[in-house]
C-alpha cells in the first residue's frame, strides 16, 4: 500500500517529510470512504433507501478520490487538506446523527480526524486542525434533523472498531512522526555518504529512496519506488537479488550482492551497454526492521570498473601484440624463404651437376646435406606460417569434391623414399565405398602426409605403416597406423601443442619442429571433423580421423577463423580408456 502510494507522489515533491506527507495523505484518502460508506450503510441504509444510499457513496468516494487526485497532480496540501477535513467533519456528523448522537460508541470517531490529521502531518499544528474539525463535526451534528427510530446500540462498537484495526499496521508509522528528530538526523546522514539508501517494504518494494540517487544514478527518487529498482536490475543478477530479499525476510542480518543496474542514457554514452555495476548491501537495522522492513545500501562497484578498464586495456594490448606477430611472421615468411629457396635450388643444380662435375665425392655429400638441410628449414616456416594463420583465422579454404583414393596414393608415393629408406613397410587398405568426398584437397592430403611421416619417422626398421578408410553414413573415416615406438598415457596430454616434442631416448635422435599434430588438429577442425588417438608404448598408434564426406556446413569461400579447439573424441570401444585433455588441445585414447 505504502508502496503504491509512493508512486502518486507528485514528482516535484523531493524532500523526505514532504514525500511522506503526501503518500500518507493519499492514502488515507484512498481509504477513508470505505470507512464511512461502511458506517452509513450500517447505520443508515434501511431509512435513507436505496437510491439515497447509492448517491451518498458515490459522492463519498467521488469527493475523496478527487482530493487524492488533486494531491496527487498538484503536489501541494493547501487545498486538498481543508478540502479532506471539510468532508470528513461532514461525514462524521453524519454518522454521529444516525446512531443516536454522543451517546453511541460511534463518538469514539471524534478521536479520529485529530489523530490522522497528526499521523499525516506530523505536527501538533495539524493535530490541532483536525481537532477543531472534529469539534465542528461534533456541533453539526445537531444541526441534522433528527433519525427517526435514531439510538445507541451496542454493535455500534463495529464501526470505531474498524478503524481502530487500521491503527495497528501504523503504529510504526506514529512512533516515526513523533521521533521527527531522528528521521531528520537520518536524512541528513543518507544525503553524506556516498550510496543511494532505499527504504524496503517486507516484500521487497522501495518505499523511500534517498537525494543521493539523482547524482549517483543520474534518475529521480520516484523512478525507483515500488518496484523501479528491481525492473532496472539485469535478467542475470535478479535470482540473486530475489535470494537475497528471501534471506532477509526470514530474519538474516545482513547480505550483500554485485549486480548491474540499468541507467538511463547520456548524451557522452548514446550507444552500447548501459548496464553498470554496483554493490547492494541489505541491513536488518532502524525503524523499518521493527516494522517488518530493512534498509538496501546502494554503492558503485568501483573494484568491477577498474577490472573492465584493465580487461579493456588487456584486450587491446593482446590484439595489438597479435598485430605484431602477424607483421613479425611476414617478414619472416619474405627474409627465410627467398635465400632458402635460392640455397635449394643451387643445391640442386650442383647436385645434377649442371656447372660441372665434381671433383672430390665427399663436395657432392656436402651439398646434399646442405640441400636437405634447407628444405627442412622451409618445411619449418611453412609450418609455423600455417599455424599462425589458423590461430588468427586468416587461412583459408577451397572445399572441392575429389576420390578420397587420389589423396591417399598420393601420400603413398611421396612417402615411399622415406619408408624404404628405414625399411617399413608402407600398405594401404581403402575400401571401394569410399568414393568422393567435399573437402579442401591441400588440406586432406597434408593431414595424410603429417601423420604417415610421423608414423614412418617413429616406426623402428622393419616395421609397418598403414593408411586405411572406410565409409560410415554420412562421414569418412581414414587412419594411419604404426607398429612403432608408441607414446605414453602421460605424454598424450603433451600431444596437438604448437612446438610440443614428446622427449625420449628415441625420439630425441628425430628432427622436428612439433608442429605435425597441431597443423592436422587445427585442419580437422576446419572441416568440422573429429580426431582420435589410441597407443601405448611399445604396441604402435593409431591416429583416426573423421570428415563429413559432404563437406563442412558453412561455406569456406573466404579467409575463415580457426580457433585451435579441441576435436571431439569418438565412441570408446570395448578395453579403450579415454584419457582427459587440458581444453584447447584435442582428446585422444590411450589402449588399456
Amino acid at each position: 500500500m505504502a508502496a503504491g502510494c509512493e508512486r502518486l507522489v507528485h514528482p516535484g515533491v523531493m524532500e523526505a517529510a514532504g514525500r511522506r506527507r503526501q503518500r500518507r495523505f493519499i492514502g488515507a484518502m484512498l481509504a477513508a470512504p470505505f470507512l464511512l460508506v461502511g458506517g452509513a450503510v450500517s447505520l443508515a441504509a434501511v431509512r435513507l433507501g436505496a437510491d439515497m444510499m447509492l448517491a451518498t457513496i458515490f459522492c463519498t468516494f467521488g469527493l475523496f478520490w478527487f482530493v487524492a487526485l488533486l494531491a496527487s497532480s498538484t503536489g501541494r496540501l493547501a487545498v486538498g487538506g481543508p478540502l479532506a477535513l471539510a468532508a470528513s467533519g461532514i461525514g462524521l456528523a453524519g454518522l454521529l446523527s444516525a446512531a443516536g448522537g454522543l451517546a453511541s460508541p460511534v463518538a469514539v470517531l471524534a478521536l479520529a480526524l485529530p489523530l490522522e490529521a497528526y499521523w499525516i502531518g506530523g505536527s501538533r499544528r495539524w493535530a490541532l486542525w483536525g481537532l477543531a474539525a472534529s469539534g465542528v463535526a461534533v456541533l453539526c451534528q445537531f444541526l441534522f434533523p433528527a433519525w427517526p427510530g435514531a439510538a445507541a446500540a451496542a454493535w455500534h462498537w463495529l464501526v470505531p472498531a474498524a478503524w481502530a484495526v487500521t491503527l495497528v499496521p501504523r503504529f510504526g508509522g506514529f512512533r516515526r512522526t513523533s521521533g521527527e528528530s531522528e528521521t531528520q538526523t537520518e536524512a541528513r546522514l543518507e544525503d553524506v555518504i556516498e550510496a543511494v539508501v532505499f527504504r524496503m517494504a517486507r516484500n521487497g518494494e522501495v518505499v523511500e529512496t534517498s537525494g543521493k540517487a539523482r547524482p549517483i544514478l543520474n534518475l529521480a527518487p520516484e523512478l525507483l519506488a515500488g518496484s523501479g529498482l528491481f525492473d532496472r536490475v539485469h535478467l542475470a543478477d535478479r535470482l540473486a537479488y530475489l535470494t537475497a530479499l528471501a534471506d532477509m525476510r526470514e530474519g538474516a542480518a545482513s547480505r550483500r550482492l554485485e549486480l548491474r543496474i540499468r541507467l538511463p542514457r547520456t548524451q557522452a554514452h548514446t550507444a552500447g551497454d548501459n548496464y553498470r555495476p554496483f554493490s547492494l548491501e541489505f541491513l536488518a537495522a532502524g525503524v523499518e526492521a521493527e516494522a517488518g522492513g530493512f534498509v538496501a545500501v546502494l554503492r558503485e562497484n568501483d573494484e568491477m570498473v577498474d577490472m573492465r578498464e584493465a580487461l579493456v586495456a588487456a584486450r587491446e594490448a593482446a590484439a595489438s601484440a597479435e598485430v605484431a606477430k602477424g607483421r613479425f611472421l611476414a617478414a619472416v615468411s619474405h627474409e627465410l624463404r627467398t635465400p632458402l629457396n635460392a640455397i635449394i635450388g643451387f643445391s640442386d643444380m650442383l647436385l645434377n651437376e649442371m656447372c660441372g662435375p665434381f671433383g672430390n665425392p665427399r663436395q657432392k655429400e656436402y651439398v646434399g646435406l646442405v640441400r636437405d638441410s634447407g628444405q627442412h628449414l622451409l618445411e619449418v616456416v611453412t609450418s609455423i606460417l600455417d599455424v599462425s594463420r589458423m590461430e588468427a583465422g586468416t587461412y583459408s579454404a577451397e572445399p572441392e569434391p575429389f576420390r578420397f583414393v587420389d589423396a591417399v596414393e598420393m601420400c603413398r608415393a611421396m612417402m615411399a623414399g622415406q619408408a624404404e629408406a628405414k625399411r617399413v613397410e608402407l600398405a594401404t587398405h581403402v575400401a571401394p565405398d569410399c568414393g568422393e568426398i567435399n573437402a579442401d584437397r591441400r588440406a586432406v592430403q597434408q593431414i595424410l602426409i603429417n601423420l604417415a611421416s610421423n608414423a614412418i619417422k617413429f616406426t623402428p626398421d622393419g616395421g609397418k605403416v598403414a593408411i586405411g578408410a572406410q565409409r560410415v553414413g554420412s562421414r569418412l573415416h581414414f587412419w594411419v597406423s604404426d607398429t612403432g615406438i608408441g607414446i605414453a598415457e602421460e605424454d598424450l596430454d603433451k600431444l596437438g601443442k604448437p612446438f610440443m616434442q614428446i622427449q625420449n631416448d628415441y625420439t630425441r635422435r628425430f628432427q622436428g619442429a612439433g608442429l605435425g599434430l597441431s597443423l592436422v588438429k587445427g585442419l580437422v577442425g576446419l572441416h568440422e571433423g573429429t580426431m582420435t588417438m589410441e597407443s601405448a608404448p611399445g604396441q604402435g598408434t593409431k591416429v583416426t580421423i573423421s570428415l563429413p564426406v559432404g563437406g563442412p556446413t558453412k561455406l569456406h569461400d573466404k579467409p575463415v577463423v580457426l580457433p585451435m579447439q579441441p576435436v571431439q573424441p569418438a565412441p570408446a570401444q570395448a578395453g579403450v580408456a579415454e584419457v582427459k585433455k587440458e581444453p584447447g588441445h584435442g582428446p585422444f585414447r590411450k589402449t588399456a
